[in-house]
């Protein structure tokens, strides 16, 4: 099933990991989806942390959940300001709640926590925040990436390949 004409949004504040934001994004635009950038302001450029930038083209109020078919939640420092916004969090409940594919990778997963939508759902993340995962009612597992219905998880930028092919193979079964 093709998913030209579907929308996919990544979530944007500073620091986010730049391998982690970009290669699943090249990955969803590759298999013909849109990937529209929401961050906490239109327009606002956001910078990653080896200095790459990114640009919102949506702020975090103009997303609607009924227009996406999925989300992207890179990872970096990005994810621990990006729990403090009460629309990603509503947003990140009302996709879960519609069984839309949600990606997460390496520190994301704090985004997930805050959200409260792991209890009892098997994931992965980078090993620093494995307390936290379980701590949030989790089963967290040590590998490269870990598919639990809707929620596509992966450790680091190493385990890429596998995240972004699992995400974009989510994004296609839901479609069909």
């Amino acid at each position: 099933m093709s998913l030209q004409n579907k929308t996919v949004i990544c979530l944007l504040d500073d620091e986010f990991e730049d391998l982690e934001l970009w290669y699943p994004v090249y990955r969803v635009r590759e298999a013909g989806a849109t990937v529209l950038y929401a961050g906490p302001e239109k327009g606002r450029k956001h910078i990653g942390k080896y200095g790459v930038p990114a640009v919102a083209d949506l702020s975090f109020d103009e997303v609607n959940g009924n227009d996406i078919i999925g989300l992207l939640v890179p990872g970096g420092w990005a994810p621990d300001k990006l729990r403090r916004y009460p629309k990603v969090l509503e947003l990140v409940r009302e996709l879960n709640a519609e069984d839309k594919p949600i990606g997460q990778i390496c520190h994301a997963g704090w985004v997930l926590i805050s959200a409260k939508i792991l209890e009892g759902r098997t994931v992965t993340s980078t090993p620093g925040i494995r307390d936290d995962m379980e701590n949030a009612g989790a089963t967290w597992l040590d590998e490269a990436v870990v598919v639990d219905g809707n929620l596509v998880s992966a450790r680091r930028p190493p385990d890429l390949p596998p995240y972004a092919k699992a995400f974009v193979d989510a994004l296609t079964q839901r479609m069909g």
